[in-house]
């Protein structure tokens, strides 16, 4: 009588070479914070721009979220249009702190690889 084949049983994994090493762990993690901090440097640098109401409230603001630039045309400097003046300025700056954000988020999920890392923006 035939016995039947004994299945072999796949081995469990040892989580893949490189880094079971706990010192090449640390090098990756070191190489990626170095890599995380000229990230946030260039940020930095990097500006977004936004105008709202036709182009009568102009933002700069950089990528680490720093109003670089604030342009009114004059001609909103009415006394009677303080309240719509207002909620441009409001807007235009909400809108450039959204762009920024977007852009550092992009930025750092290029390092991390979509990995949620709090604290580092």
């Amino acid at each position: 009588m035939a016995r039947p084949k004994k299945r072999k049983m796949p081995r469990p994994s040892r989580g893949g070479g490189r880094m079971n090493n706990p010192s090449d762990l640390m090098a990756q993690i070191q190489r990626m914070q170095e890599e995380l901090e000229r990230t946030q440097a260039q940020l930095a640098e990097e500006i977004v721009e936004v105008s709202v109401g036709g182009g009568a409230v102009h933002v700069r603001m950089n990528g680490q979220l720093v109003l670089e630039e604030l342009r009114i045309d004059p001609e909103l400097l009415d006394p009677e249009e303080i309240d719509l003046l207002q909620d441009m300025i409001v807007s235009a700056v909400n809108q450039a702190i959204a762009k920024a954000q977007a852009l550092a988020s992009e930025r750092m999920s290029a390092i991390t690889g979509g990995l949620s890392l709090p604290g580092i923006l």
